[in-house]
């Protein structure tokens, strides 16, 4: 009797086990269900009409693309008349390879490089901190009075920034409790960078999605505000690191009118803003080239990054747990 019992329990069991992998089998298709089914797509027809589409998307993705970048790292070694007479031809009277040691040492590329370095790192690490700091505040630590904050920072994306930019000016020129104007000091581009409200929003929004269980038992454990914020929660929060520095980087790397406003020397100043200065003193062929330098550490970020947006759909990495 127990025996028969048994293998009824079996049966039971292995229907059970049968129609859970038969939901999810189920699930699975809906989940991956596109416009085309499969019949339609084992047509010849349907087959041809997508295959022309999807080569046709993928050269125009790559000519919008690498088309510009490929065609100013080919007119970076291209002299001046070829460029101008036939500018798509592929070195018509040979490279030019000493275009870049001009623009790296005549135009002094390597100290503007140098410069731009400085302050993208600045910038980098004054964002990063600012935002960690402000997201695990309102988001982890929660006081009372986090909703009237993250208002007030969500109420700062409503206002242009054309508006701000003379009252930043005359904070930079009469900075309170200083005494000295920070015009030509790096200070003065970090700072305002710092405060970057969708960077703040960006990280909260993430912290909001950490498992609370984790910060409940460091805590436990004794483990303090400084500690569950340093060994809890950024080691948990890598992909929205990675978003937000290359979303630093690049905009201070790009920035034009503010670093031109408050670093008057040319000595500081970055590559975005010498780079326009000197185009008009110097021969096309070595300002092509002095380009194609500044857009190496931009290309260089994605490449470095590119896992980060590809695998979390470019800002999905920020809003998932």
């Amino acid at each position: 009797m127990s025996a028969i019992i048994t293998a009824e329990s079996k049966e039971g069991v292995r229907g059970l086990v049968s129609r859970r992998r038969r939901r999810r089998e189920t699930v699975d298709d809906e989940s991956v269900r596109t416009v085309v089914s499969d019949s339609e797509r084992r047509r010849p027809a349907t087959r041809f009409g997508m295959g022309v589409t999807h080569v046709f998307l993928f050269v125009t993705l790559v000519v919008a693309g690498l088309g510009p970048i490929l065609w100013l790292a080919k007119s970076a070694v291209t002299p001046t008349q070829d460029t101008l007479t036939q500018p798509f031809a592929l070195w018509p009277n040979g490279i030019d390879w000493a275009n870049l040691s001009t623009a790296w040492n005549d135009i002094h590329i390597d100290q503007y490089f140098f410069n731009t370095v400085v302050i993208a790192a600045g910038a980098w690490v004054s964002q990063l901190f600012i935002a960690t700091t402000a997201g695990y505040a309102l988001s982890v630590l929660r006081p009372r009075y986090a909703p009237i904050l993250n208002g007030l920072v969500l109420a700062t994306l409503f206002i242009p920034g054309i508006v701000l930019l003379v009252p930043l000016y005359l904070t930079i020129v009469h900075p309170p409790l200083i005494g000295g104007s920070l015009l030509n000091n790096y200070l003065a581009v970090w700072l305002p960078m710092s405060a970057n409200a969708f960077n703040i929003l960006l990280v909260k929004r993430f912290f909001d999605n950490l498992p609370r269980e984790v910060f409940e038992a460091a805590k436990t454990d004794g483990a303090g505000p400084f500690r569950l914020f340093w060994s809890v929660v950024l080691p948990m929060s890598k992909p929205i690191l990675g978003v937000v520095s290359v979303f630093a980087i690049i905009a201070a790397w790009k920035d034009y009118l503010w670093p031109m406003l408050v670093l008057p020397d040319p000595a500081v100043q970055p590559l975005s803003v010498r780079l326009p200065a000197v185009q008009s003193q110097t021969e096309l062929d070595v300002f092509l080239a002095a380009l194609a330098i500044a857009t190496l550490i931009p290309i260089a970020m994605f490449l470095v990054f590119q896992s980060v947006f590809l695998r979390s759909a470019g800002l999905g990495g920020a809003v998932k747990g």
